[in-house]
């Protein structure tokens, strides 16, 4: 769970609360608002509870919206333990910040938000279009990359095979930022 921030088309700027699956990688929320507290995201988590179940624990930031005592009182209630990322190390969610990366390159840079409700509807649409029509490799059959099916030398010949079927200007998968 991460926070971006954009604006609209007249300068406002809101923020946005990503929620993504760190098994299946699916982004199971964004939440769209002016300005997200403590208690927005608490009762963003409280809907995605009743709908997928208690998760055992949620990778969250040291910001202030999450170190704060509705978040960790919500916590402790539903019995859900908050793994804070060390201070100054985004690579410790790093998940998290590739789809907020992803998110920024595919959808906030490409609209213009005229209202923030046009904004939830367009980043909503991008969410199910990221969820459903171009999931990654493994729901699309291809085992995990960390799955016992996928290791040792099979798993260095699959890649190999992969990469050599690339056309040679195609586009590199997983370099640089996404």
């Amino acid at each position: 769970m991460d926070f971006v921030s954009d604006a609209l088309l007249d300068g406002r700027r809101f923020r946005l609360a990503t929620v993504v699956d760190h098994f299946t990688h699916e982004c199971l929320d964004i939440v769209v608002d002016q300005s997200l507290r403590g208690e927005h995201v608490a009762e963003a988590m409280a809907r995605l509870v009743a709908q997928r179940g208690r998760p055992a624990a949620i990778k969250v930031d040291n910001g202030s919206e999450f170190a704060g005592k509705v978040m960790d009182r919500r916590a402790y209630e539903n019995g859900v333990k908050l793994d804070f990322s060390r201070r100054g190390t985004p690579t410790d969610n790093a998940l998290v910040e590739s789809f907020n990366g992803r998110l920024r390159q595919e959808c906030l840079n490409e609209h213009w938000f005229l209202s923030l409700r046009d904004a939830r509807s367009k980043i909503e649409a991008w969410r199910r279009f990221y969820n459903e029509e171009r999931p990654p490799l493994h729901w699309r059959g291809e085992p995990l990359r960390n799955s016992p099916e996928n290791t040792g030398p099979k798993r260095i010949s699959r890649c190999r095979r992969r990469s050599e079927s690339l056309p040679a200007d195609g586009p590199v998968i997983g370099g640089g930022s996404m």
